[in-house]
């Protein structure tokens, strides 16, 4: 948690950009998994998390825009939750540490926002993406739940991205925290990784080393040797010699933010010679969209020219023919570069993407709907502040290859006989955290291994 004054700070230019009405920030409630008292790890709402600070289940926060008053509703613990949880500070102690002086409880709450709402007065919320929510804002502003997303202030939505995309100096030191901790989440992979072991034997010891600094996982880890897989969450393969193995995962500190990294290594010591030349190609799609970055440079662009690297390597392998630019155009590239080149990160591991993709990372601009590059998540012209992810990857997906052959597609661009031979190669990506400054980007974080000649060495200790 960061010093009430940045609480203060965040809540009068939220304020300043609504102009009117009241702004409604939800927190969020324990979840149970098979019954009430066995819950998941608890989550706050990053949002709530951002502008009120309170790691603490059934809070709400209230900022009045015109009368400037601010409130944090919820429930004091009773002598039977401090039994079973221990002594919590008050609703009002919590509340006077990030700067909010008035208080109450949940049915004060209904009460307030009813008494708002029959005055005709407009109540700003933002997409919901739990249950929870939905129940709650039907019960406050009598809004069913399937129209409570069409309801949803653009005015709030569009106020909260234009302050969580610009990350502030304390938040870029919050977020190297976690990403230091990621990179030895990975080193660990790349030591203890061999032949024989089950793909759960590493991401247990990967998820341990964020649990051991007090946080967790910043999402689901990928570890698997089916690297085609872009979000494999199944982790029940043995590893056999041969194999690549790719790791996904990152660190979320106490406070909330985010690390994501990928590495790719082979579960023997070192790279075959076809996985070497597959994962330089990959590593200098990397380092070549890192060489661009810079303020004013549109991300689609620099997505884009990594994805000609990746083609004209592929011409070189004679996996791909013809004029790669026009390639690239038309999206055959896709075949091996299905996805984008990165995202937006910060409190959430894809930065508010359930405000709105076309907003946080596009600024209102349309999306392509081209395969491929429908899924790139940032497109938007960079800027000072902006962290983001750079992570190309080459990925040989079977069932990609057949329905594409099968269908004649992009018969001038590939050669379908050679693309055949890869088709249990898996996949392989690197991925690293970017912060953009004044005049190009910074690297977030201790460095992680990446090169040939690191990874190696690391795989021979």
């Amino acid at each position: 948690m960061f010093t009430k004054e940045t609480y203060i700070s965040r809540r009068q230019i939220l304020r300043n950009k609504i102009k009117s009405g009241i702004i409604l920030i939800y927190g969020n409630e324990e979840s149970p998994m098979n019954y009430k008292d066995n819950g998941f790890h608890f989550r706050q709402d990053s949002s709530f998390i951002y502008y009120f600070g309170l790691n603490v289940a059934g809070l709400c926060g209230i900022i009045d825009v015109d009368s400037g008053e601010e409130y944090i509703f919820g429930n004091d613990f009773t002598i039977e939750d401090i039994v079973w949880m221990g002594v919590l500070p008050t609703i009002k102690e919590l509340s006077s540490g990030v700067g909010v002086q008035k208080t109450g409880n949940t049915d004060q709450l209904d009460i307030f926002l009813k008494k708002a709402r029959n005055s005709g007065r407009k109540i700003h919320y933002l997409p919901t993406y739990r249950a929870e929510h939905d129940i709650k804002i039907f019960n406050w502003l009598g809004i069913h739940p399937n129209e409570i997303n069409k309801n949803a202030s653009l005015d709030l939505r569009l106020a909260v991205i234009s302050q969580r995309n610009y990350k502030s100096a304390e938040e870029i030191i919050e977020i190297e925290k976690a990403v230091d901790i990621s990179v030895d989440m990975h080193v660990k992979a790349m030591q203890m990784a061999r032949p024989g072991m089950l793909e759960a034997e590493i991401a247990g010891a990967v998820e341990a080393i964020a649990l051991a600094h007090d946080g967790h996982v910043a999402f689901p880890v990928i570890a698997t040797i089916n690297g085609q897989t872009l979000h494999n969450h199944h982790h029940g393969n043995i590893l056999k010699s041969g194999d690549l193995f790719l790791l996904d995962a990152g660190a979320e500190t106490p406070g909330y933010y985010a690390g994501d990294l990928s590495s790719t290594f082979p579960v023997d010591k070192k790279f075959t010679s076809q996985q070497k030349d597959i994962y330089q190609l990959c590593l200098n799609a990397h380092n070549h969209a890192i060489s661009l970055l810079k303020p004013g440079r549109p991300f689609k662009e620099i997505h884009l020219e990594s994805c000609k690297v990746i083609a004209e390597g592929m011409k070189d392998f004679g996996l791909m023919k013809g004029n790669m630019d026009d390639a690239v155009e038309a999206g055959a590239h896709a075949m091996f570069f299905p996805c984008g080149l990165g995202h937006m990160m910060g409190l959430d591991i894809h930065d508010m993407e359930g405000l709105g993709e076309e907003f946080v990372g596009y600024d209102g601009e349309a999306k392509s709907t081209q395969f491929g590059l429908k899924s790139l998540r940032l497109g938007r012209k960079l800027e000072p502040g902006f962290v983001l992810t750079i992570e190309p990857g080459i990925y040989f997906i079977p069932e990609l290859m057949d329905k594409w052959k099968a269908e004649n597609k992009f018969t001038e661009f590939l050669n379908y006989d050679q693309i055949n031979k890869f088709r249990n190669f898996s996949g392989c990506r690197n991925e690293e955290n970017f912060v953009i400054t004044e005049d190009g980007a910074k690297l977030l974080g201790k460095p992680k291994p990446k090169s040939v000649e690191e990874v190696e060495k690391i795989r021979r200790s």
